[in-house]
């Protein structure tokens, strides 16, 4: 992703996305659109004027939530408490947004933030900081844990130790979440799905979210391995839906540690050839878990580098076109509004 003379957001490659164009099908179906990022770095922007043309580019997005990403942190004070300067930039983004000169939708409604957890109890007042400074908006914190024993594949980037999931400080820390009322969403690759298993069975009163399918790798030594992670994740997955604290979402597949290679095609995919090749992906997530507890998630700006957001929510449409609309609700709207405790 860069800027242009023109500030536009071209590393992205506009002018690749714009090869193909789709109108929004079902453009009345309500969606909140439940993991996004806003950042500002450098030859890198995504703030609200990207993300507000992303959501009403045809497809109807009531509602969305931030996650956490690094961006503006505080630049002083205690190393601990810097990540909230991104709970408070976020929750002025979602003023503007709520002030009604855009209109009914709510971007930021939820907000998702980082604590470093290997902290362990100490890391409550951390937690207090980001919901003082966002008390009507913050909702979770997400600590990533993406680690692989290949060095082609780069770790989180909280840089977390190879097994973070099972550390004994991270567990105290992660222990200050529910009595604070907060979720947890976990990013890391497919195979510390076991090790996210046994957080959740240890941890049940936590709401926790499953996020990007748990990570499933196409490139590094993974290379080549689609069906054989599949056979494995399909297990993982239905042991993982044993715990009813554990919510899934469903997207972020479309980035490069996935192995699909949009983003080195001529022309960008369509939502047929998205939902074709992932299709099996999605469909087995909501039949471990259910519609009730699965939610359609962009992942933008990071799966922008595979396709639009119109056409990445095509692809959603055509996968559950199947479902009846009670499920279609669920999974494009009401379950993120459950879990997000959005009103």
């Amino acid at each position: 992703m860069a800027l242009n003379e023109k500030g536009e957001l071209v590393g992205v490659n506009e002018a690749w996305l714009a090869q193909t164009r789709e109108e929004a099908l079902e453009p009345d179906l309500p969606i909140v659109d439940p993991h996004h990022h806003l950042w500002d770095f450098p030859g890198n922007r995504y703030l609200f004027d990207e993300l507000l043309a992303d959501m009403r580019a045809g497809h109807n997005v009531v509602a969305t939530v931030f996650v956490e990403c690094t961006a503006m942190y505080r630049a002083d004070g205690p190393d601990p408490m810097r990540p909230v300067g991104e709970t408070e930039f976020v929750n002025g983004v979602a003023a503007q947004c709520s002030s009604g000169l855009y209109g009914p939708i709510r971007a930021c409604a939820g907000i998702v933030s980082y604590a470093d957890l290997l902290m362990g109890a100490a890391v409550t007042p951390v937690l207090e900081a980001h919901i003082a400074a966002a008390p009507a908006r913050f909702r979770g914190i997400r600590h990533a844990a993406g680690h692989d024993v290949d060095p082609e594949i780069r770790p989180s980037h909280t840089n977390p130790p190879a097994d973070l999931y099972r550390n004994a400080k991270f567990r105290e820390g992660f222990a200050k979440l529910a009595p604070l009322g907060l979720s947890f969403d976990g990013w890391h690759y497919h195979p510390q799905i076991e090790a996210f298993t046994d957080l959740a069975r240890a941890f049940p009163g936590t709401t926790m979210v499953l996020d990007h399918f748990g990570g499933p790798l196409g490139i590094g030594r993974h290379t080549g391995k689609r069906a054989e992670i599949m056979a494995q994740w399909k297990k993982d997955m239905v042991a993982l839906a044993a715990c009813p604290n554990v919510v899934v979402k469903i997207g972020g597949i479309n980035m490069a540690v996935n192995g699909f290679g949009w983003h080195t095609r001529p022309v960008p995919p369509t939502s047929d050839e998205i939902a074709a090749a992932t299709r099996d992906w999605y469909l087995h997530a909501i039949d471990s878990f259910g519609p009730e507890r699965c939610m359609f998630e962009s992942n933008f700006p990071v799966d922008k580098l595979s396709c639009s957001y119109t056409v990445l929510w095509n692809a959603f449409k055509k996968i559950a076109a199947g479902f009846s609309a009670a499920e279609k609700q669920a999974l494009f709207h009401d379950t993120a509004a459950r879990v997000y405790r959005l009103g």
